[in-house]
């Protein structure tokens, strides 16, 4: 598999506050890969500095093109997305208008394509279509996020916390469809706090402590390291295991 995402020894800092440090990674084509760690450990800010949002010292490259001077637009023009922890939706806009946004740079026939697709995967967002996407449910709103995104038909797909807030049933359906979208093609780069389910549907993991990466893998066998399993996973499980 040819590599699509490229991190070489990435910084990122507030202020005097280096929150990321020394970071580097790869994502290659039809693959998942999770970041795993505690809140605060600097997943959302990598994911954030990757897209555009903070300054980034290092270099990060997409298809072997270097974005360090490309704006979030041109990122995602280039096929890279990142759907936000807090999902970031037009609350007073119904589902359909939410969606449109995502395939703002599509000609009318890619968009409708995109539609097509999004409600194959997230039928409930089809029912929901003429409904405001502030009166949605939490997973409903995660549903319709995502969607945002994979209308613009993104290469790889960079989720921040996908199951926050959700029931279990459905955060297993959300990570059903992760894995759905590394079978049509799309890469996804994965922040996660349930490291269970995040491991279990990834290639690879990287476990992230305090801005710096400590391990990485295989993610089937950073699932049975004794040190994330007692971190992460719980010593229960790990005794289980």
């Amino acid at each position: 598999m040819s590599t699509l995402l490229e991190v070489a020894d990435a910084h990122v800092s507030y202020g005097k506050v280096e929150a990321v440090r020394s970071v580097s990674l790869t994502v290659a084509e039809n693959e998942i890969v999770t970041i795993i760690g505690a809140n605060g450990a600097g997943k959302t800010t990598l994911l954030s500095a990757i897209m555009g949002v903070f300054p980034l010292k290092g270099r990060v490259s997409f298809l072997g093109e270097d974005m360090a001077r490309l704006e979030i637009e041109d990122r995602v023009a280039r096929g890279l997305c990142l759907v936000p922890e807090h999902r970031e939706l037009f609350a007073t806009m119904n589902v359909e208008d939410n969606l449109q946004l995502g395939a703002f740079r599509m000609s009318k026939a890619h968009a409708a394509r995109g539609f097509e697709h999004v409600y194959t995967l997230f039928p409930k967002l089809k029912e929901r279509r003429k409904q405001l996407a502030g009166t949605l449910s939490g997973g409903e709103q995660q549903m319709l996020a995502m969607g945002r995104a994979l209308m613009g038909a993104p290469k790889m797909l960079m989720l921040d916390e996908p199951s926050l807030g959700l029931a279990p049933i459905i955060v297993a359906g959300i990570f059903e469809i992760v894995a759905k979208l590394r079978e049509e093609g799309v890469s996804v780069l994965l922040v996660e706090q349930n490291a269970k389910a995040a491991l279990k549907v990834a290639d690879r993991a990287y476990v992230m402590e305090l801005g710096e990466f400590v391990l990485n893998g295989k993610a089937s066998e950073i699932a049975t390291d004794q040190r994330v399993a007692a971190s992460y996973l719980g010593f229960a499980e790990a005794a289980a295991s």
